[in-house]
Parts: C-alpha cells; sequence; structure tokens
C-alpha cells in the first residue's frame, strides 16, 4: 500500500533578519513532528537541499525593497497553495519601512558612500502589497506558538486560530496592573494585537507594539491617555512604527 503524499513546506526569506526563520527552529520537539507530517522542501536556513514546486504551504519572511524581490514574490505566489506571511517586516514592512517617512535619497546618502550603486524600492512594503496571503504571522519574531498553530491548522484543513484582540485583553488575564494608568508609561498595548503574552507590560515597561494593530483599535481612547501623560507627536513617534508603520497612524498625537 503505497503512503499518502505529504504536503511540501517552503519558506522563504526577504528583506528580514532571520529571527523569525529561526524561530521555527527553535520549536525543535514540535518541530519533528511537522517535519514528520510535512515534507520540507525548501528552507534554506536549514538545510541546502531544494525540492521544486509547486509547494502547498510557503511561509515568507520579510518586506519587498527591491525590484528583485517584487517579482521573486510573484513567483513564489505562483508556485505556492498557500502563503502564509510571517512576522512584522512581512505584514507591515519592518523596521525597514521606517524610511517611508524620509527622503531616501538623504538616507542612502548618509549611510553609504557610493548610494549611485543601490538598486532598491522608493519604499519597504509587506508582502499583501504585491500578492494574495492567505495569513499572516504578526511578531518580530512571531510566536512560536502561533506558527505551530497554523501549521497544524492548515494540515488537519481547518482555520488557524489567531488572537484578534488587543495586548490589553492578555495583561487582563495575566493579572498585571496597566502601565499606563498605574505609572504613566506611554503603552500602545490598547491598538496592538496580542500574541507576545503581554510582555513588556510585564516587565513595566510600554508596549512598543510589536505584532502590529488589532482589528478594531480604540484610537480616542489612547488619544486621551497620551494627550495625559504629555505625548505629543514627536514623542509618539519615538514610540511606535519600530516595528509595524500601520501603527504610527493610529497612535501618533495629531492634536498637536
Amino acid at each position: 500500500m503505497t503512503k499518502p503524499r505529504r504536503p511540501t513546506l517552503a519558506v522563504w526569506k526577504f528583506a528580514s533578519c532571520d529571527g523569525c526563520q529561526l524561530t521555527l527552529l527553535d520549536c525543535e520537539e514540535e518541530l519533528l513532528a511537522v517535519a514528520g507530517a510535512v515534507e520540507i522542501a525548501r528552507f534554506l536556513e536549514a538545510t541546502r537541499a531544494v525540492r521544486p514546486g509547486p509547494y502547498d504551504i510557503s511561509l515568507v519572511e520579510g518586506s519587498i525593497t527591491t525590484a528583485a524581490d517584487r517579482d521573486r514574490i510573484q513567483a513564489v505566489r505562483r508556485e505556492s497553495g498557500l502563503l502564509v506571511a510571517i512576522g512584522a517586516c512581512a505584514a507591515g514592512g519592518g523596521i525597514q519601512a521606517l524610511r517611508n517617512r524620509a527622503s531616501l535619497a538623504e538616507l542612502t546618502a548618509a549611510v553609504y558612500a557610493r548610494p549611485d550603486y543601490l538598486d532598491t524600492l522608493a519604499e519597504s512594503t509587506p508582502i499583501a502589497e504585491h500578492v494574495p496571503v492567505d495569513y499572516e504571522l504578526r511578531g518580530c519574531p512571531i510566536a512560536k506558538g502561533q506558527l505551530l498553530e497554523v501549521i497544524t491548522a492548515l494540515l488537519a484543513g481547518r482555520q488557524p486560530v489567531l488572537p484578534p484582540h488587543s495586548v490589553c485583553h492578555d495583561c487582563k488575564l495575566a493579572g498585571q496592573v496597566c502601565v499606563m494608568v498605574a505609572q504613566g508609561i506611554p503603552c500602545l498595548g490598547p491598538l496592538t494585537q496580542a500574541g507576545c503574552g503581554a510582555l513588556c507590560p510585564g516587565f513595566q515597561r510600554g508596549c512598543y507594539g510589536c505584532f502590529g494593530p488589532m482589528e478594531q483599535p480604540n484610537r480616542p481612547a489612547l488619544d486621551h491617555w497620551l494627550r495625559a501623560l504629555g505625548v505629543g507627536t514627536a514623542a509618539a513617534g519615538r514610540l511606535d512604527g519600530r516595528f509595524d508603520p500601520r501603527l504610527q497612524a493610529l497612535a501618533e498625537d495629531t492634536g498637536d
């Protein structure tokens, strides 16, 4: 009796630090179970062996920053059954998208001795701006539990269960006192999708928005607290956008 064909899994890297791919490797024992359920056809972070597509599932890390990357992600989409964008770079543009709010010519001239050698797009953009994305995993890096949930759900033929609520919800579940209300620490938890386990507030720090905006952020409520704390446009700009520039438009205090 022939064995049933195992789904093929491919992992792709664009402009990123490899941290989200390392999260997959850090799954360790769970990864062994995943490897037994799928055929890892392409994962250069782990093996040089590459099997040609098409692939049943593609995990894509990183943002699109060059014309070559734009062409490559379209090719990846064509040979992938399901495409999952993993991490803040793939889902929101990442730290490198901070350049979108400044002059690219000025930035490259300040960093590179020969900026004329560079071949780059004007902006760093998420995967979904170029091709259809089936699922997104947020975070810098992604959460191990969410990654395993998506992979196992797709293998089981069901919808992944991912949190739509804010970091504030997780703070309440953990019994943590709100750092913004109790200590006056600016925090992006009310706007940010859960997934980190409310890590920063647990260490008496405000949330930096690593997981990007939640589904229905309450911008007016956060405006009230930021103004009460004396946080204006400049300070808000330092708070948000480090990992997902989409938070900039939500958290920035435009009342100044």
